[in-house]
């Protein structure tokens, strides 16, 4: 028996010395950071590549395995890297677009690395998805940009940065930033208050994005001087909006009118973002969504770009994308 069991790990030896071997290290990581508490991105990361045997100690991995399969394992590893030392974090959101996602929209990354705004305590804001940064893209080349997808993809947050950007380079003399108060009925007039205690609490993501972006009394300067106005989509009817960048939230609240008037707000040197989720619409029903119409309407023109993002874009908590994966299969999108 013990015979038996010396030949067989033997053949076992002989085995893995027929593998090949392939050692990589951490250069200018911290381990315990891109490992992961209890080394768990070190696993999300093994589940991918079942045929390898893969080894981490310290600051060095050792992969053992057939060549091709370690040339790309190798290959998304180093760009597991290059991310974790550019943006200085890794999750399993991370790790599941690098190594999903074909290299074309990965290598896209580097060529965009602009910080787009220096935001408060030193927090550096920018793109950091590959969606992200098309959206950033397609900003910068249109003047009225569509950006659709689920909750936590960042389309708000990076398009108040976008727009935060334009009034420090003086490209726009204001900002505004408005959405459908659809959940407390267009008019909110059975709230307490004035109009703006009325309407903050919907405009509040809208706060939150720019108390990221501006210091506190900058911000408030900017709102009692109007250079930033947050306001309800009712209060843009009749004004044209130029000089500015203008963000429309939540526009999968909109009706086929309301789409239409905002749209046709334009006026000279505007920039226009569309934002909004057609999975979540809170319009009674049988109301078709002005954001699913104007997407359809819309698409073929010049000058107009039209952006998804998706679940592989989601920068809030890991739990987040879990969730959004759950309701999915019960939802109908119709």
């Amino acid at each position: 028996m013990i015979a038996k069991l010396i030949i067989f790990s033997q053949k076992l030896i002989k085995k893995h010395f027929h593998l090949n071997e392939r050692i990589i290290e951490l250069h200018d990581i911290a381990p315990k950071e891109f490992w992961g508490a209890q080394d768990t991105h070190l696993e999300t990361i093994k589940k991918y590549y079942p045929k390898l045997k893969i080894v981490a100690r310290g600051t060095t991995l050792k992969a053992f395995g057939e060549k091709d399969e370690l040339d790309e394992f190798e290959n998304r590893f180093n760009r597991l890297m290059l991310h974790f030392t550019r943006y200085n974090n890794i999750d399993t959101n991370v790790i599941d677009r690098v190594i999903q996602s074909n290299s074309q929209e990965e290598q896209r990354m580097p060529d965009h690395e602009k910080i787009l705004v220096h935001g408060i305590g030193g927090k550096l804001i920018k793109a950091m998805t590959p969606n992200q940064h098309k959206l950033v893209e397609n900003v910068m080349k249109n003047d009225m940009v569509f950006a659709v997808g689920p909750a936590g993809t960042g389309k708000t947050y990076t398009g108040v940065a976008l727009a935060v950007k334009a009034l420090k380079e003086k490209q726009v003399k204001r900002i505004i930033l408005t959405r459908p108060a659809v959940e407390a009925g267009e008019n909110l007039g059975f709230l307490p208050g004035d109009m703006k205690e009325k309407l903050d609490p919907y405009m509040q993501p809208l706060y939150d994005a720019l108390r990221d972006m501006l210091p506190p009394q900058t911000l408030e300067d900017y709102i009692l001087k109007g250079i930033i106005q947050i306001a309800p989509l009712a209060f843009m009817r009749g004004r044209t909006l130029d000089n500015a960048f203008v963000i429309l939230d939540e526009a999968q609240n909109t009706t086929h009118s309301q789409m239409k008037m905002f749209l046709t707000r334009m006026g000279k040197n505007a920039k226009f973002i569309i934002t909004g989720d057609p999975g979540q619409v809170d319009l009674p029903r049988r109301t078709i969504s002005g954001l699913k119409e104007a997407i359809l309407v819309l698409k073929d023109i010049e000058g107009i770009g039209i952006i998804y993002l998706d679940d592989k874009d989601i920068v809030r908590h890991r739990l987040v994308k879990k969730v959004i994966d759950a309701y999915k299969s019960i939802e109908n999108h119709d």
